[in-house]
């Protein structure tokens, strides 16, 4: 860990420490990392807000290289599992292995305990692989041969996928997506900043290895913890609490969208609004907070009306409309 370490964040100043060891997360994730902002904000928001995220984008826009420096940035285990049709459950949670030197059976634990997991393309998996993941990410444990093992702590699942290459892939249920904190999409750098990336790419590298040399430690794995906690115990408002579930309620009854958001949708906009707050250096959450992280909140959790979707409406502009018309609280 470098001599710029930032100390775990205590009771007396744990908003502006949680600020500062967000702002240097950020800037060593720069270092490797070219653009992206938003897609790093709300990796952020997820990791501090104890949730896990779904990025959707075409191949070679950074997802990987952002969860690999995240890791680095508080000395985090990091560990990627590529989805493919052939893959068990047991290639991600791990098995008993009968070793004939004892006669006996050892627990081999699974490339899921790390801190940070990237499951790569998780649509290209079927569906009982996938299920593999569900008590991982709401449960924080893997099962075992009938045996429960702890995942190390923090933890988050980025799980990625492809939104062009849909053949040989299997759709995530319901109850996969419900898990996701977020849901975020991910787009091509602008013009300057693809220009940035292929200067720094090029420049002194061979081949196409991923690149965190520059990126460190600034922080450590229980300080990530310790801020969790701190988010934990914003301050939020009935009021607040109230205009989340009226938006979540409204997806349920709005035109364009044939299924709503059930109620993990309200947890998930007041968890990420949280976090929201503590990056801006605030002790409370306001409705802004909740309105700027509906999009990605929401977005995986409500289905487009088959006569909407013919149409070309996006799932964000019904989404925004809606957030138009449900009444923010006043302050």
């Amino acid at each position: 860990m470098t001599d710029a370490t930032v100390d775990e964040p205590s009771t007396d100043d744990s908003l502006d420490k949680t600020f500062r060891i967000a702002s240097r997360i950020r800037e060593e994730i720069s270092r490797a990392l070219v653009g992206q902002e938003q897609a790093v904000h709300h990796t952020l928001l997820a990791l501090f807000a104890g949730g896990h995220i779904l990025m959707e984008g075409v191949p070679g826009l950074g997802k990987t290289l952002l969860i690999r420096a995240l890791a680095k940035t508080f000395g985090g285990g990091f560990s990627r599992i590529q989805f493919t049709p052939d893959l068990m459950p047991s290639d991600i949670t791990g098995h008993a292995l009968y070793e004939l030197k004892s006669q006996e059976f050892r627990i081999r634990k699974g490339p899921i305990f790390t801190h940070l997991l990237l499951a790569d393309e998780i649509n290209r998996a079927p569906a009982k692989t996938q299920a593999a993941l569900l008590e991982v990410m709401q449960e924080n444990q893997a099962t075992i041969e009938g045996q429960s093992f702890e995942l190390p702590r923090p933890f988050m699942v980025m799980a990625t996928q492809n939104p062009i290459e849909q053949e040989g892939t299997y759709p995530l249920p319901e109850a996969q997506l419900d898990r996701f904190l977020f849901k975020v999409v991910i787009d091509y750098p602008t013009a300057t900043e693809e220009t940035r990336l292929v200067e720094l790419v090029t420049r002194g590298h061979v081949g196409d290895a991923l690149n965190v040399s520059d990126v460190q430690t600034v922080v450590s794995q229980q300080t990530v913890e310790a801020v969790q906690q701190v988010v934990s115990r914003i301050t939020v408002d009935q009021r607040i609490v109230d205009y989340a579930v009226r938006i979540v309620r409204a997806t349920r009854k709005w035109q364009g969208l044939a299924m709503g958001a059930g109620p993990r949708g309200g947890i998930a906009l007041v968890r990420a609004a949280r976090a929201e707050a503590v990056l801006a250096q605030r002790d409370y959450v306001t409705p802004e907070d909740v309105k700027s992280v509906a999009l990605p909140a929401l977005r995986h959790r409500v289905m487009l009306s088959p006569e909407f979707e013919m149409e070309g409406h996006a799932t964000d502009t019904i989404l925004t409309g809606l957030l138009q018309r449900v009444e923010a609280p006043r302050q």
